[in-house]
């Protein structure tokens, strides 16, 4: 669908019930803004979140042709320039970038973290529609450095955390839970022509990519599986101390992030490799370990 063509634009109006953000559910990248969010950070988390959920369902669901979805994303992408250089939002995604365009000026949010998400959006689309692949792990890194990483950075310019270490440290969660997405998704994606696992990483265990295409379950496969969501673990490791840098809440919120995403690397470890045939699952009985493992990191 092209983006609709509307009236000329108008000075942005002053911010009102229009300008907050819908609530935060899900998306699988974003720390959800919850009770442990601080009060004053729900409302530029939960437009930036919006933001990234609504370029995400454009990418991703419903039955629209790869062509459609990357003419979305780039109306999408050219609303995000407008609205960054003060113009009024446009009808079509006002719910969006009404309140996103408030907390980029209250904020001073980067707009390039935003539009990062938006270039790895599309490229999403593409390699899927090609059924392309990833020829290592540098290349699927630099994938999740547009992503996810952003992710955390924009957390962090609202915490008002901008030293070098904490920004290695956040780009690490969030590249980890991006991977872990992957390895989680593995039985979810591969039908869809979605390959995250790298070519290097088929040659090095043997797996022919014809056979992990079709789900073909072996000794090799759950040796490549393994080693994934090894390689995520400590990824995920590495960037962990960045909980004791955040205050109050919000550390509290990043170490059930991480704990959480260790969660289901546990249980991708588990299956031993089983995860290439069905979804492991975070359940309630998830909880208690993981407020347990938080309280103590």
């Amino acid at each position: 669908m092209k983006h609709p063509e509307s009236p000329g634009r108008q000075a942005p109006q002053p911010a009102s019930a229009a300008a907050v953000a819908a609530p935060v559910t899900h998306y699988e990248n974003f720390p959800v803004a919850s009770l442990l969010c601080p009060p004053q950070l729900r409302q530029p988390i939960a437009a930036i979140y919006a933001f990234a959920r609504t370029a995400d369902d454009l990418a991703d669901e419903g039955e629209a042709t790869a062509s459609a979805r990357l003419a979305d994303l780039a109306a999408y992408r050219a609303e995000l320039a407008a609205v960054a250089a003060g113009a009024a939002p446009q009808p079509r995604w006002a719910a969006v970038f009404g309140p996103l365009q408030v907390q980029l000026q209250r904020h001073g949010l980067p707009t390039h973290l935003l539009d990062d998400l938006l270039d790895a959006f599309m490229q999403d689309v593409a390699m899927t529609q090609g059924g392309a692949t990833y020829p290592d792990r540098a290349a699927l890194l630099q994938y999740c450095r547009r992503s996810a990483n952003p992710v955390g950075r924009l957390l962090l310019h609202l915490y008002q955390v901008h030293d070098d270490l904490a920004l290695r440290q956040s780009d690490a969660i969030c590249s980890a839970l991006q991977l872990i997405n992957f390895w989680q998704d593995l039985s979810v994606d591969l039908p869809r022509a979605r390959h995250y696992v790298t070519d290097a990483d088929c040659a090095a265990f043997g797996v022919a990519r014809t056979d992990l295409a079709a789900q073909r379950r072996s000794a090799a496969s759950d040796r490549l599986v393994l080693d994934c969501a090894a390689w995520a673990r400590a990824l995920m490791l590495q960037g962990s101390p960045l909980v004791h840098r955040l205050p109050g809440r919000a550390g509290w919120e990043l170490r059930l992030v991480v704990q959480g995403g260790l969660r289901i690397l546990d249980k991708v470890q588990a299956l031993g490799g089983a995860s290439l045939l069905r979804r492991p699952r975070i359940t309630p009985w998830d909880g208690p370990r993981m407020l347990w493992r938080a309280a103590v990191m």
